[in-house]
């Protein structure tokens, strides 16, 4: 059996190129809620050097909170939107001799869309043919529909609902710390997912993704 190992880089707030270490696939903020083309560029070149995949981690324009405040946005101009993170990922990762290899949304866009029908049809009308890495729900669903390939990822660093969704950040536990405890989580989670996902945004998160690892 092989998991893929994805993780969030780019986002200012972690050792991007030890992270590049440990992961087999990189979700790049595109510049919406985190992130520059400096970056982006930088994470590409990692990448390719160490035979990481990149996929572009699409947000809601919304820098100020991280992109995890859900925005009513028109499905134009989501797809608009996202057309232009993708395409700016793209340019990077060309400069480096790579491609955007599948596409995730981030934060508040990636659970509205695994519920909300018309934003998830935005986010895959602004990214044609894009692998989708996320649980299942409308966008998956969608892409499945569409012929692309879909990838079902689990969060080894966050509590879960006897649904299936994550426990909101917003109630007590819905976050693990511990490494025991992401780690247990995350072996759990291998016999029913194809990717296990190490959020990048903390401190801890290159030991935590190395013992996840």
């Amino acid at each position: 059996m092989q998991i893929d190992l994805n993780a969030d880089l780019g986002e200012e707030v972690t050792d991007d190129a030890a992270l590049l270490a440990v992961v087999t696939s990189a979700n790049v903020a595109c510049g919406y809620h985190a992130g520059s083309r400096a970056i982006m560029r930088a994470v590409c070149e990692e990448a390719a050097a160490r035979g990481v995949s990149i996929g572009a981690q699409v947000s809601y324009a919304d820098r100020e909170n991280f992109g995890r405040v859900v925005h009513e946005v028109a499905y134009a101009t989501l797809r608009e939107q996202v057309a232009d993170q993708v395409g700016t990922l793209a340019e990077c990762a060309a400069a480096a001799g790579i491609a955007v290899r599948y596409l995730k949304p981030h934060g508040a866009l990636y659970h509205r869309t695994i519920d909300d029908a018309e934003q998830a049809r935005a986010v895959l009308d602004g990214a044609p043919g894009l692998p989708v890495l996320g649980m299942p729900g409308e966008l998956t669903d969608r892409a499945r529909a569409e012929g692309r390939r879909v990838v079902r990822e689990g969060f080894p660093d966050r509590a879960e609902l006897p649904s299936g969704r994550l426990v909101p950040r917003d109630q007590p536990g819905a976050v693990l710390h511990e490494p025991e405890s992401i780690v247990a989580r995350a072996l759990e989670l291998a016999g029913r997912v194809e990717s296990v996902c190490v959020h990048g945004d903390h401190p801890g998160a290159v030991a935590t993704a190395r013992a996840v690892r």
